[in-house]
């Protein structure tokens, strides 16, 4: 049983946040390829991951609404994400390119402490409030897939109608977040 003080894994879990945060920001000014054809596969991880967590601890009657609820709260979230993603085409080449936004990355980063204060609230008051914990685990694992699944297909999206119109008559240039 651990009886000590929650303080210190909570400075660990925001020193290890801020390093991540930290070189996130350092590398926001390279341009890195996008690739369309390997857009699929961290979704397609993700829902396997959340697929295998549902069989293994099913959810009962109700709690399959409020998992479809979360996940449709964070596909919109996700749809948000993915706009905030900045996306170029290269006029001669036609390669796409993206690079980390601020704005993405400070979305990111608000939803993040958000989800740590909501996860710790929601926990230690699952027994009052009726909440499975199991379900609090599932609707984070729900909520998460749905927020990267949906960024990437609306990133695909508008990539590949940047694309469409990068080789269509009359492209000038690059196209930023049309």
């Amino acid at each position: 049983m651990h009886s000590g003080s929650p303080i210190p894994s909570y400075l660990v879990f925001g020193v290890v946040i801020l390093l991540i945060f930290a070189f996130r920001i350092r590398r926001m000014s390279k341009p890195r390829r996008l690739r369309l054809e390997v857009m699929w596969v961290l979704p397609a991880i993700l829902l396997l991951a959340t697929v295998a967590l549902l069989v293994q601890y099913p959810p009962r009657g109700l709690e399959w609404a409020w998992l479809a609820l979360v996940l449709i709260v964070g596909g919109g979230l996700g749809w948000v994400r993915g706009r905030l993603i900045p996306i170029t085409v290269d006029p001669e080449t036609h390669l796409l390119n993206t690079r980390t936004s601020p704005a993405a990355l400070a979305f990111l980063a608000v939803l993040f402490v958000i989800r740590f204060g909501a996860r710790a609230a929601l926990t230690t008051q699952a027994s009052s409030l009726h909440i499975a914990t199991a379900l609090i685990t599932d609707g984070f694992v729900v909520l998460a897939t749905g927020l990267f699944a949906v960024s990437r297909l609306e990133m695909w999206l508008r990539a590949r109608r940047l694309l469409a119109q990068a080789k269509g008559a009359g492209f000038g240039g690059a196209v930023v977040n049309p």
